[in-house]
């Protein structure tokens, strides 16, 4: 049996606002085979783990699935729904919020949605501009942009204050899209209407191209975020080739978890050595980095190095335990610092070495989406409607053995997905650098 050591049934209960009493304006059935859409029932589960080895008894720790249900709490006619985004660009959010107009509007029928501008600071009224009315007229065209047209913005603000403007603005959804910080944020503001026991409900969206939200496969984002860095390797590729001793050094994104570098990494195949945050650097020795590079150049005379943000922290003499304004540890350049270690090194032993180094950071993560994140992001938005029609509320909609599932913010939230140095992502990545074996 295949048991999560940190869960139980009770922790993945989704809280609800009160008893749903209203038909949904969906035009969906309960039966199968009749052609037409289903609702999902309130009791269908996605289990945690499928795998199991046979003759072993199963596990029945489940989330409970996302979809449209066939009764709903909100009388969409008096419902006034808010979407604020927070955090760093995404490829998508425009997207996203799109979906969750037309949702909300044409197919529930909700009166107002309100976009919260420039994140959290949008929820304070002493920070903040006035929201913008959010129309179907006014989303149109939106989803081919790159950035988020409500803005967004970095750092706390007090929850008593966000609740206070949210019951002054009437406000009966609020849907959250953002990154861990940012359902941490929705967390507190869930638990803050919960004392006040108001009929509001907060639905996290998550968004992140470093694809490190638990219970969340994919992110959207992460795609478009692979496809932009492959082309960047596939260019430092060829600077590496055209010089002699030439080697390609690109930085992508990835504080704690080495998804992007990994995934473009297999994505591009032209990457000789990936460097992850999940898998320590070692410099120096036979073994080390350094001396797999001289000999991949002895061998091949180019290379190419592609390592994420997050990775070698330890390596670096200015890391401080200073964070940024959303409570991320502000990291060292670890691009740079291998940049010098490679020529240092390389001088030293009077060996000619040609290093051209990459940092596409802020130009991934400002570009449209690509076709398969804008799927993904109209998967998110309707569910995420869906359950907050439903009355849903301190949960986000995660992505889980490819089925939607609702996760409680509570155990979503405070700790990230990381690679496992163990799983098919890196063993694939190992398998085709060859970085091991050098």
């Amino acid at each position: 049996m295949v048991e999560h050591p940190d869960l139980d049934q009770q922790q993945l209960t989704i809280e609800t606002l009160g008893p749903c009493r209203g038909h949904s304006p969906l035009r969906m059935s309960t039966s199968a085979g009749d052609g037409i859409g289903s609702y999902v029932p309130d009791d269908m589960r996605v289990l945690y783990e499928p795998r199991f080895r046979q003759g072993e008894p199963l596990s029945t720790l489940a989330f409970e699935r996302a979809g449209a249900r066939e009764k709903i709490f909100f009388d969409p006619a008096e419902t006034k729904a808010a979407i604020v985004t927070c955090g760093g660009l995404c490829p998508g959010i425009n997207n996203l919020i799109r979906s969750l107009v037309l949702e909300l509007t044409f197919n529930y029928g909700v009166r107002e949605v309100q976009g919260i501008r420039f994140g959290l600071q949008g929820l304070n009224p002493e920070l903040a501009r006035p929201p913008v009315q959010l129309t179907p007229a006014w989303v149109e065209g939106i989803h081919h942009q790159g950035g988020t047209v409500l803005g967004t913005s970095r750092g706390k603000q007090s929850p008593t204050v966000t609740v206070d403007f949210l019951a002054t603005a009437g406000i009966n959804l609020l849907f959250c899209v953002g990154g861990d910080g940012t359902q941490r944020a929705a967390h507190q503001i869930a638990e803050e209407i919960g004392r006040r026991k108001l009929p509001i409900g907060v639905i996290g969206i998550p968004k992140t191209i470093d694809n490190d939200i638990k219970f969340c496969f994919r992110t959207f984002g992460y795609y478009t975020a692979v496809a932009e860095a492959e082309k960047v390797i596939d260019r430092a590729h060829v600077e590496a080739k055209c010089v002699p001793n030439g080697v390609g050094l690109v930085k992508l994104m990835g504080r704690e978890a080495g998804f992007i570098a990994a995934g473009a990494t297999l994505a591009s195949g032209e990457a000789n050595f990936a460097l992850i945050p999940e898998v320590p650097i070692q410099l120096a020795g036979e073994n080390g980095f350094l001396a797999k590079l001289r000999r991949r150049l002895e061998a091949r005379e180019h290379a190419v190095v592609v390592v994420a943000e997050g990775a070698g922290q330890e390596l670096l003499a200015e890391r401080t335990d200073a964070c940024d304004a959303s409570g991320n540890p502000r990291l060292g350049d670890i691009g740079l610092f291998l940049k010098q270690q490679i020529e240092e090194s390389f001088a030293a032993d009077q060996v000619p070495v040609n290093v051209k180094y990459f940092d596409p950071s802020y130009h991934i993560r400002s570009v449209p989406a690509t076709a398969a994140d804008s799927l993904l992001c109209e998967r998110f938005a309707r569910n995420a409607v869906h359950a907050g029609m439903a009355g849903k509320t301190d949960m986000l909609v995660g992505l889980w053995h490819n089925h939607l599932i609702h996760v409680p913010l509570a155990v979503s939230t405070g700790a990230r997905k990381h690679l496992s140095p163990e799983g098919e992502l890196w063993i694939s990545v190992l398998a085709l650098t060859g970085q091991d074996k050098l």
